[in-house]
């Protein structure tokens, strides 16, 4: 390895560009199918609106330029096809000017979604995406050096991401820090995936065990991304190890998925089974240009590392509006009670009104249905009734424009859910039901065959009928 090319790094780059196109296109469809419906002209928090009340300094987007649901699917169809294609091998075939416009198109078209996407996009994955996805472009294909210095940003944003996590954990719940947050985490979990209820009934030991095993990675372990191989290459593969535990346990949108394509990027490439050509070299002008971006991004970590040192560490947050290096971290508290929102509609009003349930594609309702796999791909809405259930707040700019529109049998809206009480047909009325769940028992499981067990807690919306969603919006 010289100054500025690390030719040892070959497959992880390979690696973690071919895995962060996936992750790229798993986000370009997920805005494709979702994005209408919740950010769209007549979406539940609509762009135009957002547009009028914010500035390109705040937000900057290339639908600052013009707007409609015609261009919204153009750039997710855009950075389909591109993902796609990068993920098959084509940004690899081309020249380094290429591929860094490629990667950059990708970057731009992601970037402008997530800057108009509200509360929807407002998870550290997309400024994790966007951040990885900005470290793509100064990489280069397979036939150029990896550079030296590309690979080290990596490796910073490695570190910040778990580190930061690690942090906020001892900083936050007291649970983290007497070993029992995992007894309650595996059921309170946002969206619980079809083997959480197995490892929510782990023994309290093996609970303590999961803990203890999460502050030692990233606590500790972590610390060995910053020293040579072979010792980066195996902090870095405990890692994936433990992206790999999370992944299985839970549905965490592409947080995992992204994090343990990160760590495979630095494994050691005499582990890795690939052939490398033999002879690599860089231009000198992809040399400079990678020395610029190392060091614009060793300023804009200024306030990133003030943040990590801080009592009052903040987690995802961004320090500049291209999200270009940001803080990540991930339940600092963890709640100890499930409730969830239970939505539901009548096709007549009076007191015989039967009341029937939707479903929503991946959140807790119908208590025999098994928690689906859903990660990574993400469910846009069904993490934020998780929110909402949490706190009202979360949903005060779009709970009732959702009501409204499940009041009209909105198609699009109707195609987030699972099912409709009614299909197509409008109901006469909806109302919002606040339910504690908590997962079954060995007991129970054998006996009733459902996953969940729960409990009428109170009403938090409702009943409305569209005249009343009219009042409201207003």
């Amino acid at each position: 390895m010289d100054w500025f090319s690390d030719p040892g790094a070959w497959a992880g780059r390979l690696l973690f560009t071919r895995g962060l196109a996936l992750v790229y296109l798993l986000a370009f469809v997920a805005a494709l199918r979702q994005a209408p419906a919740l950010i769209g002209t007549h979406g539940l928090t609509p762009v135009p609106r957002f547009l009028r009340a914010t500035s390109w300094r705040t937000a900057p987007s290339l639908f600052r330029l013009r707007f409609s649901d015609r261009l919204l699917s153009a750039v997710c169809w855009t950075g389909i096809v591109l993902s796609a294609a990068t993920l098959a091998g084509f940004a690899d075939r081309l020249p380094i000017a290429g591929w860094m416009a490629l990667w950059a198109v990708l970057w731009a078209l992601y970037l402008s979604i997530v800057n108009v996407g509200q509360i929807w996009y407002g998870f550290g994955w997309e400024s994790l995406l966007l951040e990885a996805g900005f470290l793509a472009v100064f990489l280069g294909p397979a036939h150029v050096a990896p550079p030296t210095l590309g690979i080290w940003l990596l490796r910073w944003l490695l570190f910040r991401l778990e580190f930061g996590a690690g942090l906020i954990k001892m900083r936050g719940d007291r649970c983290w820090r007497d070993l029992t947050c995992l007894a309650y985490h595996h059921e309170t979990q946002p969206m619980p995936n079809p083997l959480s209820w197995w490892f929510h009934r782990l023994s309290p030991r093996l609970h303590k065990v999961e803990t203890l095993a999460n502050h030692g990675t990233q606590l500790v372990v972590v610390w060995g991304l910053l020293l040579p191989q072979p010792i980066c290459g195996i902090a870095a593969a405990v890692m994936v190890v433990t992206q790999g535990y999370l992944l299985i346990s839970g549905n965490f949108a592409w947080l995992n998925a992204l994090t343990l394509v990160l760590g495979l990027s630095l494994l050691d490439g005499r582990w890795l089974p690939f052939d490398r050509p033999a002879e690599l070299s860089s231009p000198t002008w992809f040399t400079v240009v990678g020395i610029v971006v190392a060091a614009g991004v060793a300023v804009l970590s200024i306030g990133p590392v003030r943040n990590l040192l801080s009592p009052q560490q903040q987690m995802n947050t961004s320090f500049d509006p291209f999200r270009l290096v940001n803080s990540y971290g991930a339940f600092g508290s963890v709640s100890k009670v499930r409730r969830e929102l239970v939505v539901e509609a009548t096709d007549s009003l009076g007191p015989d009104a039967e009341w029937r349930e939707y479903e929503f594609r991946g959140k807790p309702g119908d208590v025999h249905r098994r928690p689906p796999q859903w990660a990574p791909y993400h469910l846009r809405l069904d993490w934020l009734m998780w929110f909402v259930a949490l706190s009202p707040a979360y949903g005060r700019t779009w709970l009732v424009p959702f009501l409204g529109r499940l009041l009209a049998a909105d198609p699009a809206t109707l195609r987030l859910l699972r099912s409709a009480p009614f299909g197509s047909d409008r109901p006469a009325a909806v109302r919002v039901l606040v339910y504690r769940y908590r997962f079954t028992t060995r007991a129970e499981r054998r006996a009733t065959g459902a996953f969940w067990h729960r409990t009428h807690e109170r009403e938090l919306v409702g009943p409305l009928t569209p005249d009343d969603v009219g009042q409201r919006v207003r």
